[in-house]
């Protein structure tokens, strides 16, 4: 009898062994991560990982990603280019404008160079060169019999060059790298020239301006690769400081300078970039 409960007590041993073991196996292979679990890409020969590692400063993980759009090593070539032209002839607006003859075009060229420093980070410079001509033949103003007027013979021309060194930081949205957002922070400078003409008191008028200014501009936007290696951007200017300075003559006679500067807080709709860029 002692026997028999000697080798019941022994069994029992060895099953609880067992299954202990089991249990500590199945904790392990729990707790391990496999080494192929974390998608990866290959960039320029080497295997990289497709998420930006980044330091959770805050209380909070969001479980927000930035993945790799734009990787270390690329260079970037973009150009943003506008044209606008409007021409009138013997326009009238109801009673009020008469004889409206007009002739202006606008245009500008925008040309970047860029280098990713970093995954998703790049410095590079930028140039802006625009000109602008309009021409005013004639315009009737008749609001009524005590305010009349008439104005022809008015002419403006302008242009002006710009160069400017930026800072931008891309945010991945989607694994394969086609869609993106940025921030750019630029610090530009440039000068330009204008003429206006026009009668006065039955007297030509021809004033020069001499500009020069600088400015500090913070440029949001959207990029999406539309290609492999060619994408299409979208910027939007909102927030800037700007410093302006006008040097002005009229008929060859000074009549001094002017300075203005101040702080641009809201969306600027005359700042709305569209362009191309190619990444190699």
């Amino acid at each position: 009898m002692e026997k028999a409960i000697k080798y019941i007590i022994l069994l029992l041993a060895v099953l609880t062994g067992s299954v202990a073991a089991s249990g500590q196996t199945i904790v392990r292979k729990k707790n391990r991560v496999p080494v192929d679990s974390v998608e990866k890409v290959i960039v320029q020969g080497d295997t990289v990982d497709i998420i930006i590692p980044q330091r959770n400063f805050g209380r909070f993980d969001r479980g927000l990603f930035n993945y790799i759009f734009i990787p270390k090593g690329k260079w970037g070539f973009g150009i943003t280019a506008s044209y606008g032209e409007l021409q009138t002839e013997d326009i009238q607006v109801l009673s009020i404008l008469k004889d409206f003859d007009f002739k202006g075009k606008l245009y500008s060229i925008k040309p970047s160079v860029a280098y990713t420093f970093a995954n998703n980070q790049s410095v590079g410079m930028k140039f802006d060169y625009s000109r602008g001509i309009a021409d005013l033949a004639h315009l009737g103003v008749d609001f009524d019999e005590d305010l009349n007027f008439s104005i022809r013979d008015v002419s403006y021309y302008q242009q002006s060059f710009s160069v400017a060194s930026f800072y931008r930081a891309y945010v991945g949205l989607d694994p394969h790298g086609r869609f993106g957002i940025f921030n750019e922070v630029d610090l530009s400078f440039g000068s330009g020239s204008s003429r206006f003409k026009r009668i006065y008191n039955e007297q030509p008028k021809d004033t020069r301006t001499i500009v020069t200014q600088g400015s500090l501009n913070f440029s949001p936007g959207v990029c999406v690769f539309i290609q492999d290696y060619v994408s299409f951007q979208v910027s939007f200017g909102v927030f800037g400081l700007k410093w302006r300075k006008e040097d002005q003559t009229t008929d060859g006679v000074d009549e001094g300078s002017r300075v203005t500067s101040g702080a641009n807080f809201r969306f600027n709709i005359f700042n709305i970039n569209f362009g191309l860029m190619v990444v190699i």
